[in-house]
């Protein structure tokens, strides 16, 4: 029997998907289940598993856009699986067993140089210029690179040379034409401004010393710092409702809810899953929900439904080290919050200098919607309660809000 299978509907008004990457080769006997191929869609990347176990044969080639419900593929079930062939589960198996039975390789007890080639302390500096030992000539022996070669190496000034000089053209994702599409349509149809502030992070490095441990072998996760974030965020959105609203057309819509969207990298680029009625979630919930989406967004997992919503957004640039970013707003919400990577600074307390950890924010608002009052009051109270998160964010009993 031949299946036709069919590019099944990623979610609401997505027409057709793009076969970013085939898992397996025509002609291959596939399980049932098992990952055939990698979709793109304009808003996730996800997995196509095989509807039945056969030999395939592919109706589309990489790169191409395919609709919803157009046939991908066919599977003739009533084939025989080739004999002496394993399955994915006998594989990994076997993967593991060579592992395991791999001979230890020990390094030489001596180490030999071709000719050309630079000395431990010659490679360094060379690397260290971005010289490539190639274009150096040694003068020790054998024609070995010395130290004294490295040094008087100078870098070309751009002058063309032999080296490899090559460009590589690769198609973008449809994931990742999607975000460009909606970065420039956030810029071009929003009055895009950023106010910035800066929080001592001093309460919540104490808060997370005393209580982490406690709190992990409780709850299973991390106390992090989201957690403070969100419902930091959640008390200034319901101060400020603005900044939960956004606009359709003539009308403001605002949200007596707080969907908020957290900016997380995964394989295939960034993506903004949703964690939902945040205003009902407690440090634990928050930090369980934020470890849920980034796992299923690393392991390519994530679903439309998942990313779809939300009325603000938090990203956080500190993971990869910014010290300080103008975040772009997530239309159609109206506001985002950048946070960065925290550093020891020296700051004025009561009239002495101290040193703290200090984290510069920034919030990019419209500001059609929302106002220069608005959004410099919403940014102090996220730095309020950051500051102060027992009195503002655990009603003065951090046991009972850590839940331990």
């Amino acid at each position: 029997m031949i299946l036709e299978m069919k590019v099944p509907s990623p979610g609401e008004s997505i027409t057709e998907v793009e076969i970013a990457t085939w898992l397996v080769e025509d002609g291959d006997y596939v399980e049932k289940d098992q990952a055939i191929a990698e979709v793109d869609s304009d808003k996730a990347t996800l997995e196509l598993p095989a509807e039945a176990s056969g030999i395939i044969t592919l109706k589309a080639e990489e790169g191409d856009a395919v609709a919803v419900g157009a046939i991908v593929c066919l599977i003739d079930t009533s084939a025989e699986k080739p004999e002496g062939e394993l399955t994915s589960e006998e594989e990994e198996k076997e993967v593991v067993e060579n592992k395991s039975s791999k001979p230890v390789e020990t390094e030489p007890t001596a180490k030999t140089y071709a000719t050309g080639s630079p000395s431990p302390a010659a490679k360094k500096i060379l690397d260290e210029k971005g010289i490539a030992a190639s274009d150096i000539k040694g003068t020790g022996k054998d024609g070995r690179i010395t130290k004294d070669d490295a040094v008087k190496a100078v870098p070309s000034m751009g002058t063309p040379t032999e080296g490899n000089r090559g460009t590589s053209r690769t198609k973008l994702s449809m994931l990742r034409r999607k975000v460009a599409e909606r970065l420039v349509e956030a810029k071009n149809t929003t009055a895009m401004l950023t106010t910035f502030n800066e929080v001592d992070m001093s309460p919540i490095f104490a808060l997370r010393k005393e209580y982490k441990e406690t709190f992990k072998e409780k709850h299973g996760v991390s106390l992090g710092f989201m957690s403070f974030f969100s419902l930091a965020v959640v008390r200034a959105l319901k101060l400020f409702p603005a900044v939960n609203s956004m606009i359709d057309e003539k009308e403001m819509i605002t949200y007596d809810f707080c969907d908020i969207s957290i900016a997380v990298s995964g394989p295939k680029g960034l993506m903004v899953p949703v964690m939902r009625n945040v205003e009902n979630m407690t440090f634990r919930g928050v930090e369980s929900e934020v470890k849920r989406l980034a796992i299923r967004a690393r392991d390519g997992q994530i679903t439309v439904d998942e990313m779809t919503g939300g009325t603000f957004t938090i990203s956080n640039g500190g993971v990869f080290g910014s010290m300080l970013s103008t975040p772009i707003i997530n239309p159609p919400q109206s506001g985002i919050l950048g946070m960065h990577n925290i550093v020891e600074r020296p700051v004025a307390i009561n009239g002495n200098v101290e040193i703290r950890p200090i984290m510069y924010v920034a919030l990019s608002y419209d500001h059609r919607i929302i106002d220069g009052k608005e959004s410099v009051g919403f940014l102090v109270a996220v730095k309020e309660a950051l500051e102060n998160p027992i009195e503002l964010l655990m009603n003065n009993d951090v046991k009972k809000a850590l839940e331990l």
